[in-house]
């Protein structure tokens, strides 16, 4: 319908006031049963936590600092998390501007043939003395959505929602690929020593032999004693290709991960037990809320969920749109530009209710309905996730220590047996039996220890991966 100004005027007044007006709910956080402490933890009032330090201040290892710098810089997964903070980012500078209509400059010149029985066709001949009609055009178009009821609020925060949630989902990006870098570097410094306990055993294996090769040839031991002996040795001497394999494998991983091609990793000098100088502390599981980035991205998914719900409640409600124009036209191309002659202005405004769609409409709010109590199920699921994942390295932790305790008194024992026994057999109190199966077991001792301190440094880890650390 065509309107005037004071009825444009009117509009724009009623338009101002409608779009005030929000419907749908406002966003709140959905509500998760938190516990006050961690299970296997001690209670506590402080929410200060060892995630919240910075990697470079948790990792005190010159190597491991440059090799997680690297993967930071380098690393594919991270890249593109970036590009999609980036492209949010985009998104939000237009969502800043979509309450303002559009514009646009258009150009046309159109040459119709009419039929000569039409009344288009005798009025062109019978009036311009020509077959054909012209109309030469150009304007500038405003076209206003006025969108009621919140829409375009709920537009911006979706936007930002987005944009943040990206932003969140970067840093879980990257708090899991620090993980697995320091997971990683520790991993290849538990190999260094099992490599060099299994080269320290063949020694030992070695110089066994020696020995037994020498009562031998004496005639006090007989040629099994030789045999097993020797055969004890390559049980060592077998692990040293096998945990070379798996270093070599291990470097090429963490190159990789670093974004870089596969060669050798630079160790630092320091103790491979110790993880970070830092004290470790859990703080409170509330913390987590804004800790961990993956919660925090589940929290602006159900935000987003939200907005797209209050969107299609509004397009059940009335909507306005407004037209105007303005600009030159003519049906000769030489008075084309003769003003104000050719000027012309347009001005328009429609509401439309809609009535019958097919169930459309409801349907899309139903299903926006649904889409929000989705996301808010994953975001309850996220935080108990979160506080299990504290919960197990907390429980890690502390077995671990027990059976690092346990382990660290056998290794002393058979250390200690290893000894005896090779004292024992030089003076004939003992057979070669026992001297083997001394070497066997401070062998396995030796190396189920290494594994338990690995085990103990990947708790570590995962206590600060799980506390949201490795963002900052």
């Amino acid at each position: 319908m065509t309107i005037n100004k004071s009825s444009l005027l009117a509009i724009a007044v009623f338009s101002s006031t409608v779009m005030a007006c929000r419907v749908g709910k406002e966003f709140t956080r959905p509500a998760v049963p938190l516990p006050h402490h961690y299970r296997s933890a001690p209670a506590t009032a402080d929410s200060s936590n060892t995630g919240q330090l910075s990697w470079k201040t948790f990792f005190t290892d010159p190597a491991l600092q440059a090799l997680i710098d690297s993967a930071i810089a380098q690393n594919f997964d991270i890249q593109v998390a970036l590009k999609n903070v980036a492209a949010s980012e985009q998104a939000v500078k237009a969502a800043r501007l979509a309450n303002l209509p559009d514009l646009n400059l258009q150009m046309q010149a159109n040459r119709n043939y009419p039929s000569k029985n039409s009344l288009n066709g005798s009025l062109s001949e019978q009036y311009m003395g020509t077959r054909y009609m012209d109309d030469y055009n150009a304007n500038i178009g405003l076209s206003w959505e006025v969108i009621a009821w919140g829409k375009i609020s709920r537009m911006k925060e979706i936007a930002l929602a987005s944009y943040l949630q990206s932003t969140e989902a970067s840093k879980a990006v990257q708090t899991r690929i620090v993980s697995e870098v320091a997971q990683g570097y520790y991993n290849l410094l538990m190999l260094d020593t099992q490599h060099a306990i299994a080269a320290r055993n063949l020694a030992l294996n070695d110089s066994t032999l020696q020995m037994m090769q020498l009562q031998f040839n004496s005639g006090q031991i007989n040629n099994l004693a030789i045999e097993q002996t020797a055969a004890q040795r390559q049980v060592a001497a077998a692990l040293l290709p096998k945990i070379e394999q798996q270093i070599i494998l291990q470097e090429n991983a963490l190159k990789i991960l670093s974004g870089s091609l596969p060669g050798t990793i630079a160790r630092s000098n320091r103790p491979s037990s110790i993880v970070t100088d830092s004290p470790l502390s859990a703080g409170v599981p509330a913390s987590l809320l804004s800790q961990r980035p993956d919660v925090q991205a589940a929290e602006m998914a159900v935000k987003i969920a939200n907005a797209k719900a209050g969107i299609a409640q509004a397009s059940m409600y009335p909507a306005l749109n407004i037209t105007a124009g303005v600009g030159i036209n003519s049906f000769k191309a030489s008075n084309w530009f003769s003003i104000p002659g050719s000027l012309f202005e347009t001005a328009a405004g429609s509401i439309t209710q809609p009535i019958f769609q097919r169930r459309k409409l409801k349907t899309e709010w139903e299903t926006a309905k649904i889409e929000w109590e989705r996301t808010a199920i994953e975001f309850r699921k996220s935080v108990l996730t979160a506080v299990g994942e504290v919960s197990d390295a907390l429980v890690k932790m502390d077995k671990l220590q027990a059976q690092h305790d346990m382990t660290r008194v056998r290794v002393e024992k058979l250390q200690s047996a290893i000894r005896d026994a090779g004292l024992l057999f030089r003076s004939g109190m003992a057979s070669y039996l026992e001297v083997i199966t001394a070497q066997g077991n401070v062998l396995q001792s030796e190396l189920d220890l290494s594994t338990v301190e690995r085990e103990q440094q990947g708790a570590v880890i995962e206590l600060y991966r799980s506390l949201g650390g490795g963002w900052k």
